[in-house]
């Protein structure tokens, strides 16, 4: 599936995670050779589409440094990798879902087939920068989902000490939106200090957790992307399909609960 967006988009501009060729790069180093061989015989010919999703809109954003390097992970794993840029995406609402960018992140995450979410913790949860683009994104455009069956990996960054409420959230989140949140998930506290001067993580388990949950998430991705459109095909929704030709908004549904009500009453009343 092509992203109608990259006919007018440079693509550079969803993959500034990318380093100059002349630098070195840590993740040449470590062994992943396991999802790559599998990804080798998965998706030589068909590269996995990852969107990728971060939270702060600071010029140094830890979230964003830790999203770059999932990035840059799959990337070297040879899946297609696009990062959304949430900087002039509006408040959900104060504007027309016309809007450029709400239509760019739209378009990125009906083309994704697997996304990367990493959030700040801040109060205790998400933040409202994460939050706002997840709130753009439906869970239907008529009879399409657009994260329905899509693989998930969850990450946050903290400035304190270690805490999961972001990626608890980011799971219940993903659940929402219809996604296989896959087991494995990454916390990095005090991220102020897991991050040199280059915005590179420095080595270490929290590193370490990172690689472990974007080569799990490249595994899960490539047994599950042939099948997901079966694994969540439901009875319902089929029926609801075949009755109106479209899925129905929750507007409409409840219309027809009313006139439902109204034509039993009216029966009744008859009878």
């Amino acid at each position: 599936m092509d992203c109608p967006l990259t006919a007018e988009k440079d693509l550079s501009e969803w993959k500034k995670f990318r380093l100059d060729s002349d630098k070195n790069d840590w993740i040449e180093d470590i062994d992943i050779s396991g999802a790559k061989s599998l990804y080798e015989k998965e998706a030589q010919d068909r590269p996995l589409r990852v969107l990728v999703l971060y939270g702060s809109l600071r010029q140094r954003s830890f979230s964003r440094c830790c999203a770059y390097e999932a990035a840059r992970l799959l990337d070297y794993l040879g899946a297609d990798v696009r990062v959304f840029d949430p900087t002039e995406l509006p408040v959900k609402g104060q504007v027309e879902e016309t809007h450029h960018k709400v239509q760019e992140l739209r378009e990125l995450a009906l083309w994704s087939e697997a996304q990367f979410w990493c959030s700040p913790e801040m109060h205790g949860n998400v933040t409202g920068c994460f939050k706002n683009q997840i709130d753009w994104i439906p869970l239907s455009l008529g009879s399409v989902r657009p994260t329905q069956g899509r693989t998930l990996a969850i990450c946050q960054v903290y400035g304190g000490s270690q805490s999961f409420n972001a990626v608890n959230t980011l799971r219940v989140l993903g659940r929402w939106m219809r996604m296989f949140t896959i087991p494995n998930q990454s916390s990095i506290p005090k991220a102020w200090q897991e991050f040199d001067e280059y915005n590179r993580m420095k080595p270490g388990p929290l590193r370490d957790r990172l690689v472990d949950v974007v080569e799990e998430l490249v595994k899960f991705s490539l047994m599950l992307r042939d099948h997901s459109s079966f694994l969540v095909d439901r009875y319902s929704e089929r029926k609801e399909k075949g009755d109106f030709g479209r899925l129905l908004s929750q507007e409409e549904k409840e219309k027809l609960r009313k006139n439902d009500v109204l034509k039993s009453l009216t029966n009744s009343n008859k009878s």
